[in-house]
């Protein structure tokens, strides 16, 4: 059984579709292979802010985001820095109200917004998501 604190224990990737237990998360690692080649990667990070396991999902060496596991859904962290800001506030009238809410809500520091996206059953945060995610890589 999967425990996102035991760092002892490196999760594959069916360990993680068993405690997430979300048809998201599959559609959601599927879509950042085929669009972005990007390949998930597990780390433990031992951050108070987030301590455990996460998935960064990668092209190169650069991470387009970070997601965090829960019990029967996840969260994605989309950092929007100083070079995506203009496309994503021009974006943020068309995405979901809680989306422009979190974005409203989140305090800047050092020019960038982390934003933590809740993703359990909605399909239109999902493509908001993808959305975020297609100018994080412009």
């Amino acid at each position: 059984m999967f425990d996102k604190t035991n760092y002892e224990y490196q999760p594959n990737y069916e360990d993680l579709n068993q405690y997430i237990h979300n048809s998201l998360w599959q559609k959601f690692n599927h879509y950042m292979f085929e669009s972005y080649q990007a390949k998930p990667v597990f780390e433990f990070s031992k951050c108070s802010f987030e301590y455990g396991w996460n998935v960064k999902f990668k092209k190169g060496s650069r991470t387009i985001c970070t997601t965090y596991p829960r019990e029967n859904y996840f969260i994605i962290l989309l950092v929007i820095g100083k070079k995506q800001k203009e496309n994503f506030e021009n974006l943020l009238p068309s995405l979901t109200h809680d989306i422009q809410d979190l974005y409203n809500e989140t305090q800047e520091g050092n020019g960038q917004k982390w934003l933590m996206i809740e993703l359990e059953d909605d399909n239109q945060r999902y493509e908001d998501v993808k959305k975020i995610i297609k100018i994080r890589n412009q």
